[in-house]
């Protein structure tokens, strides 16, 4: 069982700044994370906007404009400080308030810090170019850059007291993970496409006709691209299945704030779902009024009660 901290942690002014830093990046680079994680008590989400913000950090050196060299010795710069943060060697005074948000954090929750680790691993991944032939060679990559921080998350969530299964919660917080990172690709399938990445299993390219690619508005000519889509929403949603097993071993605000952050991605491959053309003309995403409607559902509880029930059912 994964515990957390029961009562807020004593915070000094200047690691309050430092948190104040980190939730304005989550604010304004990460909408719907920060859908999220507003329904979490103060201090898992300050620890969560620390995260966020390491991570953004990482992701923001893979897709910036610096020569790919440039990228490399960054990333191992920031592979260098999270030790110092791992070693507990950040003062509360340091100039870099994400690394001061963080080394509080972690001193405060159970976060499997090598999981940023994974994360550092998976951009140098998109750094190399490296393509995907099955399913099973891009699961390595989405543990890397999406499994990892439910990991991580999970080490701010923490488990109930006593909830059934509380051993898995990692195995299903990792696999919710794969389940979003899923759904980015294919939302992103053409902006990915015309930065030169290619995430989808080439098998499945093959499989479909599209291993010409998706570098316009239509869809290689001669290809089945709505049954690509129809096919890697279906794993989508096996994952999310899979995954959403982790609610019932929450607490209440960290189960809400899971159901939320899920929620709006599974609309999203509903989206998706309906209209597979329209991830090849732009950016699908969901209104904020859609994404308030999911974040109340969560903090109801109702996504939680589902799957115990459907536990329930099974197990009977």
């Amino acid at each position: 069982m994964i515990r957390t901290v029961e009562s807020e942690p004593h915070a000094s002014a200047p690691v309050l700044a430092a948190y104040r830093y980190c939730e304005a990046v989550t604010g304004h680079q990460a909408r719907n994370f920060a859908y999220g994680i507003r329904l979490l008590p103060t201090p898992k989400r300050r620890a969560m906007s620390a995260l966020y913000a390491f991570s953004r950090r990482v992701d923001d050196i893979g897709d910036g404009a610096l020569a790919d060299d440039v990228k490399v010795t960054r990333l191992e710069d920031t592979r260098t400080l999270l030790a110092r943060i791992r070693d507990g060697a950040v003062d509360e005074d340091d100039t870099d308030p994400v690394a001061v948000a963080l080394a509080h954090a972690a001193a405060h929750f159970p976060i499997p810090l090598g999981g940023l680790d994974e994360l550092i691993d998976g951009v140098q991944m998109d750094l190399r170019g490296e393509t995907y032939e099955t399913w099973d060679d891009l699961k390595v990559y989405c543990r890397c850059v999406a499994g990892a921080i439910g990991r991580l998350s999970l080490g701010v969530f923490g488990t109930e007291r006593g909830a059934r299964g509380a051993e898995r919660a990692p195995e299903y917080a990792d696999t919710l993970g794969l389940a979003l990172q899923l759904t980015n690709i294919l939302r992103d399938v053409r902006e990915d496409a015309e930065g030169g990445r290619t995430y989808l299993p080439a098998d499945d390219l093959a499989k479909f006709g599209c291993s010409a690619g998706f570098g316009g508005p239509t869809p290689p000519e001669g290809s089945d691209f709505a049954g690509l889509v129809h096919f890697e929403v279906r794993r989508a949603r096996a994952l999310f299945a899979e995954g959403y097993r982790l609610l019932p071993l929450l607490d209440r605000r960290s189960g809400a704030c899971v159901a939320a952050m899920a929620g709006i991605y599974r609309r999203l491959l509903d989206r998706i779902e309906r209209d597979p053309g329209a991830v090849l003309r732009g950016r699908v995403s969901l209104p904020g009024r859609e994404k308030a409607y999911v974040a109340v559902r969560g903090l109801s509880g109702l996504d939680a009660r589902h799957v115990t029930r459907r536990t329930v059912r099974r197990r009977a």
